[in-house]
């Protein structure tokens, strides 16, 4: 094709973009759209969303509609309203979004298909296994492998530096433990030994597929992302059946999904492997950042650790345990739902690093209302969005949101739940989960297992940020898909307790 017909196409698809754009119709919300044709305002959202959105808020008010790379999407700013928006679950849909992007992101087909009847369902229905009954087995089983990982990397060896001290990057060592953990959690160990081989380079592949991760959810074709469809096969032939079949130990829910993707024929082996690969990073994709932005918090303020650290100590006596460091310590679940003060710095890290946006897709052209006076109109295959960042950092409900306040949500020694907006109670305060049909369901084993890692780092280990460092802060590129990465990594140093 020949240079002139390219430019020839391309200024015919600029054409089409501008004739066919958008116009506000009555009793839409002040319509955003930016200069350059379908892009819209992607740049400026991509760069830094929250500051973008707060910007529009300022000039448009709290219910605006931006184009972001040829979607509409209308965002709801005010909390005060999140609540009509999550129940609108017949005409606001999440499935609708996340069943079209998940297959093309993880690499299997759409379940939603009439070549595997009720497999949608099924699948739903297995995430029950996270909650309730079963997260017990789930929590025990981590505080295991959590145990088994430390006790073989980190409290067998000898201290080499001066006092006994180690170093480490604080963020790779929250995601050595953590990933490892999790996978033996969930998908069971080799069945002649206690840990997988070649695990690191597992991680690191997972990290580079990670890497990308947004792009991919942006829809960006894999072939244009370099290695990264590689990378992605490469991942997902791990947990080949024939593989999986020798694992043992493995959890009630990965067992149970296994046994599902079995009765379907029309399914084929590699697409029941990226089924489990979208779970590998549906356990660890937000939860290691989540567990590094708590531990980076607790070692960067040293009267919080203090105060929690006791706390732990505590749990245990009223337990009738005696800690000592040459012993593997157990913390269950009632002994976790104890730790109070630790919920609430972990809660308080979530509100400080989570930027998770909550999308619904209009299932029809329909007056969405918002309070007891005002509605706006809304268009068949819009988006909703609610962007609780913005919320997070209010500081009408949160004085001094910038800071890391470990007891921020603590009242009377219990975890505190009343935050007010203008004058009124706010019924989401906090959602670093998501929200109605998108909230995580994996939320509470989440939270168990990243107060046992930093249960155990408290116990058996003085921690410490080497100096001269300045403040790790916030990666935004990843704004809107979940708990952010540090824009950059962190020495510290620990070395055992003497108890």
């Amino acid at each position: 094709m020949s240079p002139l017909l390219l430019l020839l196409l391309g200024l015919l698809a600029l054409i089409l973009c501008v004739l066919r754009s958008r116009t506000r119709r009555d009793g839409e919300p002040p319509l955003i759209k930016g200069w350059i044709p379908f892009i819209g305002k992607a740049l400026e959202f991509g760069q830094d969303a929250y500051t973008f959105l707060e910007e529009q808020k300022k000039k448009c008010g709290d219910i605006f509609t931006v184009q972001i790379a040829g979607k509409y999407m209308t965002f709801i700013m005010d909390p005060l309203l999140y609540p009509n928006i999550i129940k609108h679950g017949r005409q606001l849909d999440f499935h609708e979004f996340s069943g079209k992007v998940a297959p093309v992101t993880f690499g299997y087909p759409p379940v939603i298909s009439r070549k595997y009847p009720g497999l949608q369902e099924q699948i739903s229905r297995s995430f029950q296994l996270l909650q309730g009954d079963n997260l017990p087995a789930l929590t025990e089983s981590m505080m295991g492998n959590l145990m088994l990982v430390l006790r073989q990397d980190h409290l067998s060896e000898q201290p080499h530096g001066e006092g006994g001290w180690r170093s480490s990057s604080m963020y790779e060592f929250c995601n050595s433990i953590m990933f490892e953990a999790t996978f033996l959690t969930m998908y069971g160990r080799p069945a002649s030994a206690s840990r997988h081989s070649g695990m690191g380079v597992l991680r690191e592949d997972f990290v580079r597929f990670d890497n990308m991760f947004p792009l991919l959810i942006a829809q960006i074709p894999i072939w244009l992302l370099g290695q990264t469809k590689a990378i992605r096969e490469k991942l997902i032939n791990y947990f080949l059946p024939h593989r999986m079949s020798y694992w043992s130990d493995m959890s009630e829910f990965i067992r149970t999904r296994s046994e599902l993707f079995e009765q379907y024929d029309a399914l084929r082996d590699v697409d029941k492997a990226a089924h489990h690969f979208a779970i590998l990073w549906a356990s660890v994709g937000n939860t290691v950042p989540a567990t590094f932005w708590s531990m980076y918090y607790l070692v960067s303020h040293p009267e919080a650790l203090q105060v929690i650290r006791q706390e732990i100590h505590d749990v245990l006596k009223l337990s009738g345990v005696e800690f000592s460091s040459d012993r593997d310590v157990t913390f269950g679940r009632e002994q976790l739902e104890q730790l109070v003060y630790l919920e609430s710095a972990i809660n308080e890290s979530l509100r400080l690093s989570s930027a998770s946006m909550n999308i619904r897709v209009a299932q029809e052209d329909f007056s969405l209302k918002l309070d007891g006076e005002r509605s706006v109109a809304v268009r068949k295959g819009d988006f909703i969005a609610l962007y609780p960042q913005s919320m997070h950092m209010d500081p009408e409900i949160y004085e001094e949101p910038q800071s890391f306040r470990f007891d921020r949500y603590m009242q009377d020694g219990q975890l505190k739940t009343d935050f007010y907006k203008d004058g009124q109670r706010l019924k989401y305060y906090l959602m670093p989960f998501g929200s109605g049909s998108s909230l995580c369901p994996g939320r509470y084993f989440a939270i168990n297992e990243i107060k046992q890692f930093l249960c155990l780092l408290l116990l058996y280990f003085d921690l410490q940020l080497e100096a001269g460092q300045d403040r790790v802060t916030l990666d935004a590129s990843r704004a809107g898909l979940g708990v952010l990465l540090p824009s950059k990594d962190v020495l510290f140093r620990y070395r055992l307790q003497s108890v």
